[in-house]
């Protein structure tokens, strides 16, 4: 039982201490603005890791004698559209999504047993002497269950994103698709906003205006979030959410 207190005491002296270094820097920042993040090489950051799958090999180009024309060419002229590590394209996001979810679940169940003995070789007549008070035969035993049980839920969803971003080429894989990562913030007074996109596109699914659209990325990562004071006011105190996680009812 001790270690058992020791180590709740521990655990919440550590929770304490890691709220109280944010709460630290929380008010190191008081009066300032978020802090924009860098631009960096994301093949720099300590938690890059390229992406791996299984590839077929890639085709050769070949170019016939006397021709202009070569077998990974997809077009005669000259394509503007990102094909390189480092070109830039848009990344088209448009998300319009509803849902609505209702559902009502019942169950009930009853159930009764009864057991009696009115004559049973004469034995009925002296349980009033083994037993301390008489019995009536005839309700020997009475035994009875309800059980009921009744469930509801509503889900009803509406959200609704709509913005253009541009993302960069970081990564060729050996079949000629690409990799992408695209990061966008905007700084309004005291609130920051963060847009990050990471996935892999087809080459052919870029456009002529060098755009793609958010349902043609496979492995999409969209991240929208903010920073700042509405979105500080809009989390619970680190008290309530460590409350929230230990609280066993």
């Amino acid at each position: 039982m001790k270690n058992i207190i020791k180590n709740t005491i521990l655990g919440l002296a550590i929770s304490t201490s890691l709220a109280a270094c944010g709460a630290g820097d929380r008010i190191a920042n008081i009066g300032k603005e978020p802090q924009m993040s860098k631009i960096e090489n994301p093949q720099l950051r300590q938690d890059y890791r390229p992406v791996s799958m299984p590839m077929p090999a890639p085709a050769s180009a070949e170019k016939q004698p006397n021709s202009l024309w070569s077998s990974d060419r997809t077009a005669f002229f000259k394509d503007q559209r990102a094909t390189n590590v480092g070109d830039i394209l848009t990344v088209l996001i448009e998300i319009d999504d509803q849902a609505e979810l209702e559902n009502e679940t019942r169950k009930r169940r009853d159930s009764v047993e009864n057991a009696e003995m009115p004559s049973l070789l004469g034995i009925e007549s002296h349980l009033a002497q083994v037993l301390p008070e008489a019995i009536n035969p005839a309700n020997l035993a009475s035994l009875g269950a309800d059980s009921d049980y009744r469930g509801r839920g509503s889900i009803e969803r509406d959200e609704e994103i709509d913005f253009r971003l541009a993302a960069i080429i970081t990564q060729i894989l050996p079949n000629g698709n690409l990799v992408i990562h695209g990061k966008q913030e905007a700084r309004v007074n005291y609130e920051k906003r963060i847009v990050q996109i990471d996935g892999v596109i087809r080459p052919d699914d870029i456009s002529i205006n060098n755009t793609i659209n958010h349902d043609q990325i496979a492995e999409a990562r969209i991240a929208y979030g903010g920073e700042g004071q509405i979105t500080d006011i809009q989390q619970p105190r680190y008290g309530q959410q460590l409350y929230d996680i230990i609280f066993p009812f």
